[in-house]
């Protein structure tokens, strides 16, 4: 035999040992047959009851636990693959759209398991609870608001499911089923006569139906919302509106504050007075700029919360206010009203006092934590234009610093006045 087939002979021998191993390994390793989920439940026999229940998550039903969880090892907790969202994703990518216009934040954050069951549940779609009793476990103050009002929207006593998508919607915000109006007219047929005529005979199919009803439930007919214009409350749409069968219904009789002025004659005109006025006065714009002409679950007809009508114009200031460590209580709460008037002053940033130490002064008796002179007499070294008020030494939204002072020590803040004392 020649050294070539020796060696190639050897080879052949070798190589069928390993093969007869590794055989004999994977038999070693192997389940034994009918073993497959059933031999999890040998330590885990809790989970037995529950794989009762009439929905069984379908990896479950056929035994294959390893689907999620690894039998030996992980870096996740409860011997998971992967995390959440990931397993989750791969059976059910489906659920969120690759162009979503709003997504569930509980989705985006892979909380999947804080909604469903991952073995089995009672109620259909392996949810924990009823529906309805799982959003209001996150979204407590709606769930609060809607249990008191004296008017609830019908589709929301038989579940939020009936309007809202629980993981993302790809055509509407707010996780809706569809966009306002289509979504209200699935239940409210705008083709009918009594539709019409609620509405003063106005086109109003088009429009969106919560710029005047809360989508949830109010204490006012008609779920409008709490606060209503008074034209709109009395049924006078024609007052601000064109006739409900011209050409333009919906154009209104005059244009801007002008409009505005037939009621509120002197509140525009005491503001129109004034040296500084609210950029929209100034440009001459609506005063829908921050009011809902119609209706608003906020007082004064606001389109928002204070923060976020102001915050949609002065976003910096909100977003600055928002980082720092040390927060003005009142910007904090949103309450700008308290220090700004909202249509105009003699003041310069629409100040409702002339002096900041009368402002400052009317919730802080700032006298008793200082005795450093203050006031037109005494001039600002940095600057001989300014007197010495509050804002020589705090900020009026927040800083990161104690008492919202400008630096973070009050050696630091005192020497950028009177360096003399450092030499």
């Amino acid at each position: 035999m020649t050294l070539l087939m020796r060696v190639l002979f050897i080879f052949v021998i070798a190589g069928s040992f390993l093969i007869t191993q590794s055989a004999h390994a994977e038999d070693k390793y192997k389940l034994k047959p009918g073993a497959k989920g059933k031999i999890c439940l040998t330590c885990h026999s809790d989970l037995q009851d529950k794989l009762n229940s009439p929905f069984v998550h379908t990896p479950v039903k056929a035994g294959d636990c390893t689907g999620c969880h690894n039998p030996h090892a992980s870096t996740h907790g409860k011997l998971l693959a992967e995390q959440t969202s990931r397993i989750c994703g791969q059976c059910h990518s489906s659920m969120v759209p690759k162009q979503a216009r709003s997504e569930h934040k509980v989705v985006v954050e892979g909380g999947c398991i804080k909604c469903h069951d991952p073995h089995a549940a009672k109620i259909k779609g392996n949810l924990l609870k009823d529906a309805s009793q799982l959003c209001f476990d996150c979204h407590k103050l709606m769930g609060e608001r809607i249990s008191k009002v004296a008017f609830k929207h019908s589709p929301v006593t038989k579940g939020c499911l009936n309007c809202h998508n629980p993981h993302a919607s790809s055509n509407a915000p707010s996780l809706l089923v569809a966009e306002v109006p289509a979504l209200c007219i699935k239940c409210h047929s705008g083709n009918t006569a009594t539709f019409k005529q609620k509405h003063m005979n106005y086109p109003v199919t088009k429009a969106r139906c919560t710029s005047c009803h809360s989508a949830h439930g109010s204490d006012r007919g008609g779920i409008l919302f709490d606060t209503v214009h008074k034209p709109m409350a009395a049924k006078q749409c024609t007052q601000c509106h064109n006739e409900p069968g011209s050409a333009n219904p919906f154009g209104t009789k005059k244009t801007g504050y002008e409009l505005c002025r037939g009621c509120h004659a002197t509140m525009i005109n005491d503001a129109l007075l004034k040296g500084v006025m609210h950029s929209p006065l100034i440009s001459g714009t609506s005063c829908s700029t921050c009011h809902n002409p119609h209706a608003s679950s906020d007082k004064g007809l606001l389109k928002g919360s204070m923060l976020s009508v102001c915050g949609s114009c002065h976003a910096d200031t909100i977003a600055r206010q928002g980082r720092s460590q040390t927060k003005h209580p009142p910007a904090k709460e949103g309450q700008c009203m308290a220090c700004h008037a909202p249509h105009s002053s003699d003041t310069a940033l629409l100040l409702k006092q002339s002096s900041m130490l009368e402002l400052c002064g009317s919730c802080h008796d700032w006298e008793k934590h200082s005795t450093h002179p203050v006031g037109e007499k005494t001039r600002d070294p940095r600057n001989k234009n300014l007197a010495v008020d509050c804002l020589s030494c705090h900020r009026a939204h927040g800083t990161d610093y104690k008492s919202m002072l400008l630096l973070g020590t009050q050696t630091e803040l005192c020497t950028q006045c009177h360096a003399k004392f450092t030499r």
